[in-house]
């Protein structure tokens, strides 16, 4: 390894005499409101090169995080529980079958209170966004 100037005055480390191209980094932040069941839901997606950040809730906190991915092992995406209790299914339950629909890694926290039964309505809206505004996921 060994230091090469580059033409910016800054010095980049090389391998074998080659400067490594750095990795393109995108980031897409959509973010939509709706209401449901006399509810104001608000959705924030993070779009990456390869996966998805969705953040749901009535107010801004996070209280639940999950993530799931494809496999070539499974049809059904795996997915696990980072933040929050594991009984509550509601951000599994919706990053599995994100994963599933966009073929993407989803990391997915859905911070509405499970007795609100809103999952199947904040699921069907985020299906609509997708469909509507496919190059934001």
């Amino acid at each position: 390894m060994e230091n090469e100037r580059q033409s910016n005055g800054e010095t980049a480390l090389s391998i074998n005499g080659k400067v490594p191209v750095p990795a393109e980094c995108k980031f897409t932040l959509h973010t939509f409101s709706d209401t449901l069941l006399d509810q104001k839901v608000h959705f924030q997606i993070l779009k990456m090169t390869d996966s998805l950040y969705v953040w749901i809730g009535t107010s801004p906190e996070m209280d639940a995080l999950a993530v799931a991915m494809c496999t070539k092992y499974d049809p059904v995406p795996s997915v696990v529980n980072l933040i929050g209790s594991k009984a509550d299914l509601s951000s599994t339950t919706l990053a599995q079958r994100l994963a599933k629909k966009t073929n993407k890694q989803c990391f997915v926290s859905y911070n509405i209170p499970t007795e609100n039964m809103l999952l199947g309505l904040v699921e069907q809206r985020i299906n609509q966004e997708i469909k509507e505004k496919p190059q934001l996921f």
